[in-house]
């Protein structure tokens, strides 16, 4: 007896180590405190702060921000020749040439695009010209047969307006026209609505994330290279990992995450059987684990998941009933089976770029303004069960950014730090000079993969190199957030204070952000892996 109460006695002393407890959670405001890091800070902390009288002086140290700042952190909540590259051990000088090229290609392509586009317009105001010239002919025509040879403004004047009191109004779709722009202004108020002309961005953005726009050829070819990879009764993961890192078509994009996370085997004839197994395996751990969520060890995990779900993003998506229930089960069994972190912020965004993807295997529109209960029973449940069980496979290599303290972020964010300072000195003596910590705003890019910073059709992207990349989440990862900080070397060398500083780096201007803009991101992530090939160990943890 006395042994149960000891065991007894210790539970109580220690409940923040029983498995799936929830760890006390660092973020963004507020961060693991390192004496090292802050030095500075607690420098700036013994000094009497100076009088201001009048207005205000604007905040250039983190004390003064943070004492008129109620909340600083939550302002607002062609690669082929790439690819050849990652098959080979190629020389410093032959890989910086290759990835300038592609990223000249992407800029010419760019140009290109804009080109056309405009050659596009003018083709269509001249088309849209010489129809309205045609059925002014036609209706002329008409009139002389119907023996109407009055002037044909006045003939159209003569019709009156219910508005015009009495004054004799002609419509705008029969009013002179003077000049071919004019035309086609006319002619556009007349017609129905024509859907203007999307930029080579934005459908490239939209392309294999939320849309089936027509394929180019390139792209047909790369879907058909896909196809015969995938179809075979083995597939070469090596030569799989080289077509995707330049992005997967949305069509073949679920299999492929799946075989490249090593969740599906290489061999066509196991998959079927170990789907089935897997996806039991997860029903059988919400069977056993579940219904303890509001028990007393296990209820503030529980609590923290319902509470932080409905912050994710797209609203339109995790709001809806269905996807809250599916995304709190995925997150509380994942907490009680990994007892070393358990449930810690961050986490639950990881889960929103599989299970989208997972749920186009059952949908060809948006699934952004998808009614996901509508699908059935049997699907929702396999999407479930892949989104969970390849979200385990993504964090078992990064664990140690989730384990108490958090280590493995900041020793990312410490690396980060002497990245930048060897690319881009300018940028980093910037950053000191107003006492910007690197922690106080890369912590997030390293705690939730940069998906605050993107929008989702950027980080599925993004993620179709990751899981390409040998060690993408953990090791690329890192160089892509140094070439993500200098891509706003000029707007954050603008930046005079600590206020001005911090609002910009929360906040960076993403929104229209899409494939291209992420490939040039990558081209140069993968630049920099290489040009610093030679760097201390502690880039490659």
């Amino acid at each position: 007896m006395s042994t149960d109460g000891n065991k007894k006695q210790f539970w109580k002393r220690n409940t923040a180590k029983v498995p799936g407890s929830i760890q006390h959670v660092y973020g963004a405001q507020h961060p693991p405190f390192d004496p090292l890091l802050h030095a500075n800070l607690i420098k700036a902390g013994n000094k009497p702060p100076p009088a201001t009288p009048g207005k205000p002086k604007k905040a250039t140290t983190f004390q003064e921000f943070e004492s008129i700042t109620s909340d600083a952190w939550d302002v607002g909540d062609d690669d082929d020749e790439l690819l050849a590259m990652a098959a080979q051990n190629l020389n410093i000088e032959v890989v910086m040439e290759t990835a300038n090229k592609v990223i000249e290609n992407h800029s010419k392509q760019q140009e290109k695009q804009r080109q056309d586009d405009t050659t596009e317009l003018e083709q269509r105001e001249e088309e849209e010209v010489a129809e309205v010239e045609e059925i002014d002919e036609e209706e002329e025509e008409d009139r002389v047969e119907e023996g109407d040879v009055t002037n044909p403004e006045l003939s159209f004047a003569s019709q009156s307006s219910p508005y015009s009191d009495g004054r004799l109004v002609k419509s705008h779709s029969e009013a002179p026209i003077g000049s071919p722009k004019d035309a086609a202004l006319h002619r556009q108020r007349s017609l129905p609505h024509r859907p203007p002309v999307i930029p080579l961005v934005a459908r490239m953005a939209d392309q294999n994330t939320s849309g089936t726009p027509a394929m180019t050829e390139r792209e047909a070819s790369r879907l058909d290279k896909f196809k015969q990879l995938l179809t075979g009764p083995n597939t070469d993961l090596e030569e799989l990992r080289k077509l995707s890192w330049s992005g997967i078509p949305r069509q073949v994009r679920p299999i492929t995450w799946k075989l490249l996370s090593g969740y599906l085997p290489a061999n066509a004839e196991r998959r079927e059987s170990i789907l089935q197994r897997k996806r039991q395996e997860y029903f059988g751990f919400i069977q056993q684990y579940y219904d303890s969520r509001n028990d007393e060890h296990h209820q503030d995990t529980y609590r923290q998941i319902h509470i932080d779900i409905p912050r994710m993003t797209p609203e339109s998506l995790v709001l809806q009933p269905k996807v809250t229930e599916i995304f709190e089960r995925i997150l509380f069994i994942w907490a009680i089976r990994h007892p070393a972190s358990g449930y810690v912020q961050g986490i639950n965004d990881l889960v929103t770029p599989f299970f989208v993807v997972y749920v186009f295997e059952y949908i060809e529109e948006e699934v952004e303004n998808f009614d996901v209960s509508s699908l059935q029973e049997e699907a929702l449940r396999n999407i479930e069960a892949d989104s969970f069980w390849c979200m385990s496979k993504l964090l078992d290599g990064i664990q140690d950014n989730y384990t108490f303290a958090q280590p493995g972020i900041q020793r990312k964010v410490k690396a980060l730090e002497e990245l930048v300072s060897r690319i881009d000195e300018s940028v980093h003596r910037h950053m000191q000079q107003y006492e910007v910590e690197y922690l106080q705003f890369a912590f997030r890019w390293m705690n939730n993969l940069l998906m605050r910073e993107l929008p989702l059709r950027c980080t599925i992207r993004l993620w179709d190199t990751y899981q390409a990349e040998p060690e993408g989440f953990s090791h690329f990862h890192l160089y892509v957030c140094a070439a993500f900080l200098v891509r706003w070397r000029k707007e954050i060398l603008e930046e005079r204070d600590f206020q001005g500083l911090m609002i910009l780096l929360q906040n960076l201007p993403t929104m229209h952000w899409g494939n291209e803009e992420v490939s040039v991101l990558l081209a140069e992530a993968y630049r920099l892996k290489f040009a610093f090939a030679d760097a201390p160990n502690h880039y490659k943890r």
